[in-house]
């Protein structure tokens, strides 16, 4: 129950920021270039990469250590399965990119302002679950409450642009104001939705944590580098979206040294 109320704190607050970051389109009339975009989803990649390697990848070695077991196997399993649980997601799931007229996954007949959502959804799946496993290690003791705190932190920094980042587009689309908040709003759903399916699933197989963290890092890991990087770096002035890349990646990091 305790990982529970955490997780549901944790998660609040990311979700918090996403819509925070989706009320941006009451703000910003016309989207001024790609500048905003390509440093915003370069900052939450990076952030994405110091989380998955400090608050998920290294815990779930520590971990599988202190058992007993060859610290690198859950990590490097539970890696692949993450991996391979985002890449049927992708797969599978129709949704669209605002830079590209083409259907991804499933093909579909939904428009094209929910496929946009769509898109977005999935980023914050393994994010929720990272959130969830963090705060849930913390109530075994297996993990450090600083720790969690410090990564919901994170996460819910890099949503605040994330937000943004699908409510001006939808905004461009020729929805409302309201409708393009809410479309944004929505896209975060996921985030304490599958954070709590993680707390459980944690609180009954607490063998497996290792696998479990490594799991989150590599669906995390698997979006950063299929969506949010690309993303940043296209057309021109590319470097724009390696400084976001390394500046999310040095707040993330500072966050979860000084917490965790």
């Amino acid at each position: 129950m305790e990982a529970l109320v955490w997780t549901a704190q944790g998660t609040g607050f990311t979700f918090a920021m996403t819509a925070a970051g989706a009320a941006v389109v009451f703000l910003v009339r016309n989207r001024e270039g790609n500048t905003f975009k390509r440093l915003f989803l370069g900052f939450a990649g990076g952030v994405m990469i110091a989380a998955a390697v400090w608050s998920l990848l290294i815990p779930a070695i520590e971990q599988a250590s202190e058992t007993g077991t060859t610290s690198w196997v859950p990590a490097a399993g539970g890696f692949i399965l993450g991996v391979a649980f985002m890449f049927v997601l992708d797969m599978l799931v129709p949704h669209m990119h605002p830079e590209t007229k083409t259907v991804e996954g499933h093909k579909s007949s939904l428009r094209r302002t929910t496929l946009l959502v769509s898109a977005v959804t999935l980023h914050n799946i393994p994010e929720g679950m990272a959130v969830g496993l963090a705060f849930a290690a913390a109530a075994q003791g297996t993990g450090h409450p600083s720790a969690a705190i410090a990564l919901a932190i994170g996460i819910g920094i890099q949503n605040f642009p994330e937000g943004a980042a699908i409510s001006l587009p939808l905004r461009q689309e020729g929805l409302s104001a309201g409708r393009a908040f809410l479309g944004g709003v929505l896209s975060g759903l996921p985030e304490p939705v599958f954070g709590l399916l993680a707390a459980l699933v944690a609180g009954v197989l607490v063998p497996v944590m290792p696998w479990l963290l490594a799991f989150a890092a590599g669906a995390m890991l698997y979006v950063v580098v299929e969506e949010l990087i690309p993303e940043a770096h296209l057309g021109e002035h590319s470097n724009l979206g390696t400084m976001g890349v390394l500046v999310g990646f040095l707040v993330m990091m500072i966050l979860d040294v000084a917490l965790g």
